[in-house]
């Protein structure tokens, strides 16, 4: 997560320098958290959606500085294709936008002014996803007549109203928490990993030669 920018000394109007990269450090875990989504969501959606990972999203023509740099992002219309960063008034607003908050984040001062800025940027759902909680790791927030309103979220997962799932919080051995999204609310059935995905289909392969095996045996 970074959402600072570099800017050339005085730019013109058409000289207005959009950066898209800059240097933040970035705990490993933090970039295993983030890596994991970023999967599931390219995975799960790249073939209809943009799927956008750390790359900063701008989105006014003028002001460089009108800057975010999400964990995660997606933009339904279209198929993904390898962007350096996002121009809202090029490639339309994200629908969803994450934010994974990191230990270095001062996160009462530092959300209530990145959550201004994502009322700016006119996300229509943005999900805030903090490890370390353990009162609200999960957090979400709504447009709604131009302004970033929190919903409910109860027995830790929540309906995402843009993607086809629910967003929860699971435990595990290696992170600790992780955001991930499900077809079901309890996370029985979850949007997998490329990892994950290439396990199902190895079992899958074993289950039909066992089958072929007791057929040949009967």
């Amino acid at each position: 997560m970074s959402d600072g920018i570099r800017l050339r000394d005085a730019p013109t109007h058409a000289e207005q320098f959009f950066p898209a990269a800059d240097q933040v450090p970035e705990s490993k875990r933090h970039l295993k958290l983030r890596t994991l989504l970023y999967q599931v969501l390219d995975l799960a959606f790249a073939d209809r959606a943009s799927i956008g990972c750390d790359q900063f999203v701008y989105w006014e023509p003028t002001n460089p500085q009108a800057c975010l740099a999400p964990d995660a992002f997606v933009r339904f219309g279209q198929a993904d294709t390898l962007f350096d960063s996002w121009k809202t008034w090029q490639s339309g607003t994200p629908e969803v936008a994450v934010e994974i908050i990191s230990k270095s984040d001062e996160r009462d001062r530092d959300w209530a002014a990145k959550l201004s800025r994502y009322t700016g940027l006119g996300v229509s759902e943005l999900v805030r996803f903090d490890p370390d909680s353990t009162d609200e790791p999960l957090r979400v927030w709504d447009l709604t007549d131009g302004h970033l309103v929190e919903r409910v979220v109860t027995r830790g997962s929540t309906p995402s109203r843009y993607l086809p799932g629910h967003w929860l919080v699971l435990q595990t051995p290696e992170l600790g928490a992780v955001l991930r999204l499900s077809h079901d609310p309890q996370g029985a059935h979850l949007y997998p990993t490329p990892a994950e995905e290439h396990a199902r289909a190895l079992e899958r392969v074993r289950e039909l030669e066992a089958e072929l095996k007791r057929a040949g045996e009967g």
